[in-house]
């Protein structure tokens, strides 16, 4: 008997142990919030709500953008186990509670800066910006702001472009991680871009491949195209990426073949590619009801 009750007594010291060992043993990396291949980094909105709340109800109010409008969402966190006993993914359904306590440091906001494991596991291909059918390829000019800032806030006066006028517009990042397909990042206008989960962030060691490399053939690469009339026009780039074939490009120019409506009516509008051919960059204009070819 005595030795069951000293039993018992071990047991009941070792329950609180137990559970203030489980408890915050994981370092949060980076956090997400989408669905499918739709995801919006949101490490700094979660670092700015942990900084209160040790648990919150999560929704698109939560973070103050829905990058995937209709479909029930999920919250991402990549963390790793503080013993060293590598990398976890906590996933939290659209309207569930998340609660911090297993987090290291969740109040005091000391995580989301990479410490090493797999941040930085996404390697950039692409980046455009703007909103709707009307994108600009920023992928340059997001270069030359990764090579001196991790972080920054981003709108029209980053890129020095407003490709949709009067409208909330996204930053794109089409990236790919080793042994995965593609996902595409998307930052509202007006928020932060932390560049520390993509290889090469500073380096510039990205922004070399295709937006749709599934619909390149051969050695066409569209990098940029627009449809309309001089400062009324659509971007087109990926609809004219779709139809390329065999490595060719030929159509005839038309609303219709443009993918879109008409962006100026009762006016005669051409297209203007950018294009990669063999290393080479080109450019070309082709006006409405005419043939483009591609490539020349």
């Amino acid at each position: 008997m005595k030795m069951l009750r000293s039993v018992l007594l071990v047991a009941l010291f070792a329950i609180p142990f137990s559970s203030s060992a489980l408890a915050q043993q994981y370092q949060i990396l980076r956090a997400e919030y989408g669905a499918d291949n739709r995801w919006a980094d949101v490490t700094q909105q979660l670092k700015r709500i942990a900084s209160s709340n040790s648990t919150f109800r999560m929704g698109n109010s939560t973070f103050g953008v829905d990058p995937a409008p209709g479909v029930v969402k999920t919250l991402r966190i990549l963390a790793r186990r503080s013993s060293g006993g590598g990398n976890r993914t906590f996933e939290y359904r659209e309207g569930s509670t998340v609660d911090g306590a297993q987090f290291t440091g969740w109040s005091g906001g000391d995580w989301g800066n990479g410490g090493g494991g797999n941040y930085g596991q996404y390697r950039i291909i692409r980046a455009e910006y703007g909103a709707d059918n009307r994108w600009a390829d920023v992928t340059q000019q997001l270069r030359r702001i990764a090579s001196s800032d991790d972080t920054f806030r981003m709108g029209n006066s980053t890129f020095g472009i407003d490709p949709a006028p009067g409208v909330v517009k996204t930053l794109r990042i089409l990236a790919q991680r080793p042994g995965e397909g593609n996902r595409t990042f998307e930052y509202r206008e007006g928020s932060t871009v932390d560049g520390s989960q993509f290889t090469g962030w500073r380096g510039g060691d990205w922004g070399n491949g295709d937006w749709n490399n599934d619909n390149q053939r051969g050695d066409l690469r569209i990098i940029q195209a627009y449809y309309g009339i001089g400062n009324q026009n659509v971007n087109v780039t990926r609809q004219l990426q779709s139809q390329i074939r065999n490595g060719i490009l030929s159509l005839i120019v038309s609303n219709d073949s443009m993918g879109v409506g008409d962006p100026v009516p009762g006016t005669r509008k051409e297209v203007t590619v950018v294009y990669q051919y063999r290393g080479r960059e080109r450019r070309t204009t082709v006006q409405e009801n005419n043939t483009l070819n591609l490539p020349e």
